[in-house]
């Protein structure tokens, strides 16, 4: 199994709150791999969380092809970190010439276009540095979105950010998601690796699904750029997320009810029985085969949880009214919040969707067998 952790704080923090949460459940980890998402940021670069920002790992030859690309689009750097580990790196980690975070200004010809088509641009950017980064493993990119900064890597976790200097470099953010791998079912690649993130949602599972084909061929077929990749099982929950609320229309609610919808003989019960008969059908290819626990982060900064139905995999949500965090594991919230109040602890079941909002005041709670209509 993986190991999960996020946490949403009002106050900036440093991603080696996450990076120290995992290490608190390193026993359901096996240390192949790690991924980071930053967002809400904090420190230096929240001045530019407006502009988007590039984060991957390049080689020197790929930052040429970066530049190169990013000019001939009419994209100019406006604030660059660089991380380029001078020491040994960790057993297991390649050594890498440089992970970029690099924030980019708008061109002037995307003056007046839509939120939506300055979304779609952003993403198909990302989708082609990837494929021009693939033909020689040259350029590895995460994420190309205003406030995000994404992290993956093969190695231990607390390792990885110490080789990478997470504790002194100054990142900060004020919601966070970390993964720690356990490799089983795939080889190691940073693709694979969670949380994964789509144009501003981003998932990340511990679990296995095995509805994983008609799921990645369902969204294939949708004919959008970003539902693309797929070298990992529990990339669809993301996409998914991204289809429910953008295409759709929809909310968690939906959400969930797509993914792990009631059973027949349930619905019959269900006072929205017809609406949600009418989504399962229509939906019945994004239905997911677990067990799963799922993590996520809505562009409101909205975090939730939820399981399959199966519920095999741990969860549990805790904090304190300012600042609340997710985690496969007790001792994560532990270590990331030893003052929380423990009367706010709560573990999401099969029907539950838990999720905090940016507000940060406390831990809502909505089940299947309530109505849809939600905030979310």
């Amino acid at each position: 199994m993986c190991r999960l952790f996020a946490i949403t704080s009002e106050d900036a923090l440093s991603p080696m709150v996450a990076i120290r949460a995992l290490n608190a459940m390193k026993e359901g980890h096996d240390g192949s791999g790690v991924g980071l998402m930053l967002t809400d940021l904090g420190g230096e670069l929240e001045q530019f969380r407006d502009f988007p920002i590039l984060s991957g790992i390049f080689s020197q030859e790929g930052i040429k092809k970066l530049d190169r690309y990013m000019m001939e689009i009419g994209l100019l750097t406006k604030f660059k970190l660089s991380i380029r580990p001078s020491g040994k790196p960790p057993a297991g980690t390649p050594k890498r010439d440089a992970y970029l975070i690099r924030v980019y200004e708008y061109p002037y010809e995307w003056e007046g276009f839509s939120p939506a088509e300055i979304a779609d641009r952003l993403m198909n950017i990302r989708v082609e540095l990837r494929r021009l980064g693939e033909e020689d493993q040259s350029m590895v990119v995460f994420s190309f979105w205003p406030d995000t900064i994404m992290i993956k890597e093969v190695g231990d976790p607390m390792e990885v950010a110490q080789y990478l200097g997470l504790d002194n470099n100054g990142l900060r953010a004020r919601v966070l998601l970390a993964q720690g791998r356990q490799n089983t079912n795939y080889a190691i690649t940073l693709y694979a690796c969670h949380p994964f993130f789509i144009q501003g949602y981003a998932t990340m599972t511990n679990g296995e699904n095995t509805a994983f084909v008609p799921n990645r061929e369902y969204l294939m077929s949708r004919g959008f750029p970003g539902y693309m990749g797929y070298q990992s099982d529990s990339e669809v929950f993301a996409h998914i997320l991204h289809y429910t609320k953008n295409t759709l229309g929809l909310g968690l609610p939906e959400y969930k009810h797509i993914i792990t919808p009631l059973k027949d003989e349930e619905l019959l019960r269900h006072p929205d029985a017809s609406y949600l008969r009418n989504l399962k059908h229509a939906c019945r290819f994004l239905t997911v085969d677990g067990p799963n626990c799922v993590i996520g982060c809505l562009p409101d900064k909205t975090l939730f949880m939820v399981q399959d139905s199966k519920k095999l995999r741990p969860g549990v949500i805790g904090g304190k009214k300012g600042r609340y965090a997710f985690s496969s594991e007790m001792c994560g919230l532990d270590e990331a919040i030893p003052d929380r109040d423990r009367k706010l602890e709560y573990q999401p079941m099969k029907y539950d969707v838990a999720y905090v909002d940016a507000a940060r005041t406390e831990v809502q709670i909505w089940n299947q067998w309530e109505t849809c209509i939600r905030p979310h």
